[in-house]
């Protein structure tokens, strides 16, 4: 029965990120298209904002496995007052890696509210082996927003903060 839980957990870990979830320094080769053959990307709905320091943030939400591996992958830009939220339901520790991303990030690591970790001005990958990034072995996460690289310590955003999300019936326009 356990090693049930633990395939089980390791496809919603494998399923679950930004630029997809490396679950080891091992696995995360590259397997992807490469940046200039990349697809044309279409926005997520506007479902979420945060308040990010003293400012509002519109978010993207991506929910399902295939819109987190996915995340900002070939954006070329992201607004200032724009990001990507990545909800976890459970709460569970994550691992980001930034293959086929284009743009430096800030990824705000949370655990109910609160900012547990923070990497700030995260480079694109252009290797073979991509470094992950995440708030420290076993930290519980259950929302990682995403934003142009820079702009959390714009923002003023420290690890203890506070940052409440509301989610919306409407996408924002």
């Amino acid at each position: 029965m356990g090693w049930i839980a633990v395939v089980l957990s390791s496809i919603v870990v494998y399923g679950c990120s930004s630029e997809t979830i490396a679950l080891s320094q091992k696995d995360n080769l590259d397997r992807s298209v490469p940046v200039e053959n990349a697809p044309t990307v279409q926005p997520l709905p506007l479902l979420a904002r945060a308040r990010v320091g003293d400012r509002w943030i519109a978010l993207e939400v991506a929910r399902t496995p295939q819109q987190q591996a996915q995340g900002l992958m070939y954006r070329d830009s992201i607004d200032d007052d724009r990001g990507m939220l990545f909800p976890f339901e459970p709460p569970q520790p994550v691992q980001f890696w930034m293959k086929n991303v284009r743009i430096d990030l800030d990824m705000i690591f949370l655990y109910e509210g609160e900012v547990v970790g923070i990497a700030e001005n995260v480079p694109p990958c252009r290797t073979a082996r991509c470094p992950t990034y995440s708030p420290g072995a076993g930290v519980l996460v259950d929302n990682v927003i995403e934003l142009r690289g820079g702009r959390a310590s714009e923002l003023g955003v420290s690890v203890g903060d506070r940052v409440e999300i509301e989610f919306l019936d409407e996408p924002l326009s």
